[in-house]
């Protein structure tokens, strides 16, 4: 049907499409389309009951039982407009939400799933590993408690006894008659008997010509007599011009009383008497893992005292003197962990009871940073019944001697037996008998391969040399060689060593 404006009829008129409603505003803090008032003066109607009762019969009565009432279900939601805009349900207020399915492009509102609580696989894994650990512990515990080990539970664990069981080693240690711990004890008996040796050299003031004295360098002492005599190393005084002994808060002059390169031991004397002297005790019964404590004053700190044990005997160790052209052999030393640094040298090793064992003389380690020598838990320590012989000797003569026996040797392995054909594998193969000497007199050849030294197994030549400082001079020593196949033992009296070397 067309429409002819100039043809209007009032009463026949076209029909006027309806208006296109617009879509709810949204509340931007609901899900809900908000429902927009009604305008002023008109009342809201009601939105439609969905499956209205039925009206009632004509001539029935109505029924007072009460119609059940089911859930809203939202109205399909209106035909998209010619826009292609398809506006959400309307939803009243009281109307539950569907759940949202995110997995849909769909605008329309919906209420969040609820969350399930789950656990997680680490979580179950934790939670097993906690159970098993408590189970186990408190299956420990009942064993524990089933085998009498907790306090009063009624049941001893038995233990086979003996008539030879060891006993715990008494200490008898008695310091000041102060009841100490044995380390406390030890250090107040044996600190006031070692003393810091300080060296010092002369110079003289180029202007004025007068003479004066600077410090070179420090070391220790032990005071062995109570009349000023101090046993320490023959390197720490042999440089010396001036020695100064701190005794207390007094520095005294000392004087040298002899000196033994081949020993490295020297003794020294303050004057004065009633000073405290060491109590001497022996090396010859140490035993590896013994404890013992070293005391001196390593790089000057006077009073020094460290603790460890006896970590090997027999030890040979070779020094060169500080002239570059005398050689110190020392031999059967004793082996410490406990703590020695430049300065301890000349300090004493004491055993439990505080009695001196040994005379701190070396240490072995790498350089340290500055270039000296530092420790490095290995250090050596002349035993002290070799020592205070020496110095005994130092003391009366001023000079010591030492057993001799007159051998020049090379040491015997492997590739020395093959370049000379021997039988032997290892031993000192003796290259040259000094004439007029003990061991010619022996019958010592040249040739021979010694394998034994009275009580001491030949390796090497340094257990020649220990060997032989072991024994006394005018000492009958069994000497057992290997000479063209044949094992001999030889009858050596020891010679001394004052007017010759070997």
């Amino acid at each position: 049907m067309t429409y002819d404006p100039d043809s209007f009829d009032p009463d026949n008129r076209p029909p006027v499409p309806p208006a296109e409603t617009p879509p709810a505003p949204q509340d931007p803090w609901e899900r809900r389309p908000v429902v927009p008032p009604p305008p002023s003066g008109v009342q809201p109607t009601p939105p439609p009951a969905e499956n209205p009762p039925a009206p009632p019969a004509p001539g029935a009565r109505p029924s007072s039982a009460p119609v059940p009432s089911s859930p809203p279900v939202p109205p399909a939601a209106p035909p998209a407009d010619s826009g292609g805009y398809a506006q959400p349900p309307y939803y009243p207020p009281d109307a539950p939400l569907p759940v949202c399915d995110y997995t849909t492009d769909s605008d329309e509102p919906c209420e969040e799933p609820s969350r399930v609580k789950r656990w997680s696989g680490a979580a179950v894994v934790t939670s097993a590993t906690i159970g098993a650990v408590i189970g186990g512990v408190l299956v420990a515990a009942a064993l524990v408690w089933a085998f009498g080990l907790f306090p009063g539970s009624g049941q001893t664990p038995s233990t086979p006894t003996s008539s030879t069981a060891a006993t715990p080693a008494n200490f008898s240690i008695t310091a000041n008659s102060s009841n100490l711990d044995i380390a406390e004890a030890v250090a107040k008996k044996a600190v006031p008997s070692v003393v810091n040796v300080t060296i010092q050299q002369a110079v003289i003031d180029p202007f004025t010509g007068n003479k004066s004295y600077q410090d070179l360098g420090n070391g220790s002492g032990v005071i062995i007599r109570s009349n000023g005599y101090i046993l320490t190393n023959n390197h720490v005084v042999s440089d010396a011009d001036r020695i100064l002994v701190s005794v207390g808060v007094t520095n005294k002059v000392a004087k040298v009383i002899g000196t033994d390169s081949t020993t490295d031991l020297a003794v020294i004397k303050i004057d004065g008497s009633g000073y405290p002297a060491i109590q001497i005790g022996s090396s010859k019964n140490l035993q590896v893992g013994q404890w013992v404590m070293a005391v001196g004053s390593p790089f000057g700190l006077e009073k020094t005292v460290t603790s460890g044990i006896v970590s090997a005997l027999q030890r040979s160790e070779q020094a060169q003197g500080q002239s570059g052209y005398d050689l110190t052999t020392y031999t059967n030393l004793i082996q410490t962990d406990a703590a020695i640094n430049p300065g301890n040298s000349g300090g004493a090793l004491v055993d439990d009871q505080g009695k001196l064992v040994g005379l701190n003389s070396l240490i072995q380690s790498p350089s340290g940073g500055v270039g000296a020598a530092q420790s490095a838990g290995i250090g050596f320590a002349i035993p002290a019944d070799f020592a205070i012989d020496i110095a005994n000797q130092l003391i009366a003569t001023g000079h010591a001697t030492h057993p001799y026996m007159g051998v020049t040797s090379q040491t015997v392995d492997e590739s020395v037996a093959a370049q000379f054909g021997l039988n032997v594998k290892s031993g000192a193969l003796v290259r040259f008998v000094a004439p007029g000497s003990p061991a010619e007199a022996g019958g010592i050849k040249a040739g021979d391969i010694i394998t034994k030294i009275g009580a001491t197994n030949v390796t090497a030549v340094s257990d020649v040399f220990s060997a032989i400082r072991d024994h006394k001079i005018n000492e009958k020593v069994p000497v057992v060689v290997v000479r063209n196949g044949q094992t001999l033992t030889l009858s050596v009296t020891l010679g001394s060593d004052s007017s010759n070397a070997g």
